[in-house]
C-alpha cells in the first residue's frame, strides 16, 4: 500500500470539508476526482480532468471550493485548477520554493511614543531592558493582554531599538500568521525540492539574534507549526539568542497550545499589559493629537475618553473622527463639534447600549446599497470586501464583545480575520477621507435607529 503523502492529507481535509458544503452529487462529480498537485503560495494546486470539468468549478463552485480551502485548518488560502495541455486552465505562479514574507517595521512605534502609565510601565521597563541586552536579561519576554493595549506597540519598539543601537544583530519580527504560512510552504511544496524549502526555513528562524512573534494564540490546534516553533524555540534559547513572544491571554491560559510550548514560555518573564486608566487615556489621545500635529481643547478629550471601552484603537477612531469633522466643517475643533460629530450627547451611553452587530450590520449594507448576506458573505469582490471591513471596523469600535463574536455574526470568520479588517480601516481611515465619511456616515445612521 503506497505511502500517503503530506500533500494529500491536506487534500483530504479540504475534501472533508466541502463535503459538508456541497451536495452529495455535486461532490461526487467535480470535487472528488481532482487530484492535488502541488501548493503555490498557500494555494493547492488541483489538477481537472478536462476544460469543462475546470469551467463548471471555476464559475459555479469556486466559492463553496475556495471556503472548503480556507476553513479546513490546513493554512491553505486558496485553490487553483489546472488541466494537462490546456491554455486555459494551466499554472502561472512560480515562486521560489520558499516565500519569506518579511513584516515590515513601523518606526513611529518606538519606546519615546509609547505612552506609560501604571498599567504598562512593568512590561515596558521589561521591553526596554530586553532591547538593551537581548538575550542576557529575560529569555523568553512573554507579553500579553488584551486588544487594543500596546502589545504591538512594544513588539516593534523593541525590533525598532535594536535595529537602531545594535545593527549588526539579526532581528525577525514577525505575526504567527505569517509563521504558520511560511511553514506551510516549506513543508508541503514540492515545486524546487520540499526537502530545501524546508531547510531554507528552519535556518531563517535558527540563524537569528533575536526573534519577536506576535499573537501566537493564532496557533491553537495546530500542532505541525507547534513542532516547527518547539525546535527552533530550543535552538535559539540554547545559544542565549533572545525570544519575544506575545498573546492575549496568560501563558497558562493557552489550553490549545502544547504543554511543552506553555512550560518554556512560563520560563521565563511574563508581563502583562492591564487596561488604562482615563488619565492615561487622556494622554494616549493627547500623544497621538500631536502625532496628528493637532492640539486637541482637555474638554474635549474627556468627553472622547467617556464611556468607552479600552481599546486604544478605539481611542484612536474616535479622534480621527472629530479631526475629519473639523477638517470637513473647516471649524475649530469644540466639545460641540465633537458631540456632533460622534453624533452623541452628554449622556452617550445610553444610546450605545441600544447598538447591536445587527443594527451595524444593517446600516453597513444600507449605505453600501447592498444585502447583508452580501457584506458577511465570501465573494472577493473589493466593493464588497470594503464594506465588510467597514462593518467589522465598527463593530469592533462600537460594541464590547468579543471578537468571535464578531466573527460569527460575519459570516463564521476567525479572530485574525476580523482583527485584519478592523486594523486595515483604522489605517485606511488616517489616509483615505472616502473611507473615514463612510465610517462616520454609518455610525450616524446606527445611532439614529
Amino acid at each position: 500500500m503506497a505511502e500517503i503523502t503530506q500533500l494529500e492529507v491536506m487534500w483530504n481535509q479540504v475534501k472533508e470539508r466541502a463535503r459538508q458544503l456541497f451536495t452529495p452529487i455535486s461532490f461526487s462529480a467535480f470535487i472528488e476526482p481532482l487530484v492535488p498537485q502541488d501548493i503555490v503560495n498557500r494555494k493547492i494546486v488541483l489538477k481537472a480532468e478536462t476544460d469543462l470539468t475546470a469551467s463548471v468549478i471555476t464559475t459555479s463552485h469556486a466559492d463553496k471550493l475556495r471556503e472548503a480551502v480556507s476553513t479546513s485548518d490546513t493554512g491553505l488560502s486558496d485553490f487553483i485548477i489546472v488541466v494537462d495541455g490546456s491554455e486555459t486552465y494551466t499554472l502561472n505562479e512560480m515562486p521560489d520554493a520558499l516565500e519569506e514574507t518579511t513584516v515590515t517595521l513601523d518606526k513611529r512605534f518606538t519606546f519615546d511614543s509609547f505612552v506609560v502609565g501604571p498599567s504598562n510601565k512593568f512590561v515596558y521597563a521589561a521591553a526596554k531592558s530586553v532591547a538593551e541586552a537581548p538575550g542576557e536579561n529575560f529569555n523568553p519576554l512573554y507579553i500579553y493582554g488584551g486588544t487594543g493595549l500596546g502589545k504591538t506597540h512594544l513588539m516593534q519598539a523593541i525590533a525598532n531599538e535594536i535595529a537602531e543601537k545594535k545593527p549588526s544583530l539579526h532581528v525577525i519580527y514577525t505575526t504567527s500568521e505569517k509563521f504558520l504560512n511560511e511553514y506551510v510552504d516549506s513543508m508541503y511544496s514540492k515545486r524546487g525540492s520540499g526537502r530545501d524549502s524546508e531547510s531554507r526555513f528552519r535556518n531563517r528562524y535558527r540563524n537569528v539574534d533575536v526573534l519577536i512573534i506576535d499573537d501566537i494564540q493564532f496557533w491553537a490546534n495546530k500542532h505541525g507549526v507547534q513542532e516547527a516553533f518547539f525546535h527552533t524555540f530550543n535552538e535559539l534559547f540554547s545559544q542565549h539568542k533572545q525570544i519575544v513572544i506575545s498573546s492575549d491571554c496568560p501563558a497558562k491560559e493557552l489550553t490549545t497550545l502544547e504543554e511543552r510550548l506553555r512550560t518554556r514560555f512560563e520560563g521565563g518573564l511574563i508581563a502583562d499589559i492591564q487596561p488604562p486608566d482615563l488619565e492615561m487615556k487622556i494622554a494616549i489621545l493627547k500623544r497621538k493629537a500631536l502625532e496628528k500635529k493637532y492640539v486637541i481643547p482637555d474638554d474635549v478629550l474627556s468627553f472622547l475618553v467617556r464611556n468607552t471601552d479600552n481599546n486604544v484603537r478605539t481611542l484612536e477612531g474616535r479622534l480621527n473622527t472629530v479631526i475629519f469633522a473639523s477638517k470637513l466643517h473647516e471649524e475649530p475643533i469644540t466639545l460641540k463639534l465633537a458631540a456632533q460629530a460622534l453624533q452623541e450627547s452628554v449622556g452617550e451611553g445610553d444610546a450605545q447600549e441600544e447598538v447591536t452587530p445587527e443594527s451595524i450590520l444593517r446600516a453597513t449594507a444600507h449605505y453600501f446599497s447592498l444585502k447583508e448576506s452580501d457584506v458577511t458573505g465570501k465573494s472577493k469582490r473589493q466593493d464588497l470586501v470594503r464594506a465588510r471591513q467597514i462593518c467589522i471596523y465598527l463593530m469592533c469600535d462600537m460594541l464590547t464583545v468579543p471578537l468571535i463574536s464578531i466573527g460569527k455574526v460575519m459570516g463564521g470568520r476567525d479572530h485574525s480575520t476580523i482583527i485584519y479588517a478592523r486594523d486595515k480601516i483604522a489605517d485606511l481611515m488616517r489616509l483615505n477621507d472616502s473611507v473615514m465619511k463612510a465610517v462616520t456616515d454609518i455610525k450616524s445612521a446606527v445611532l439614529k435607529q
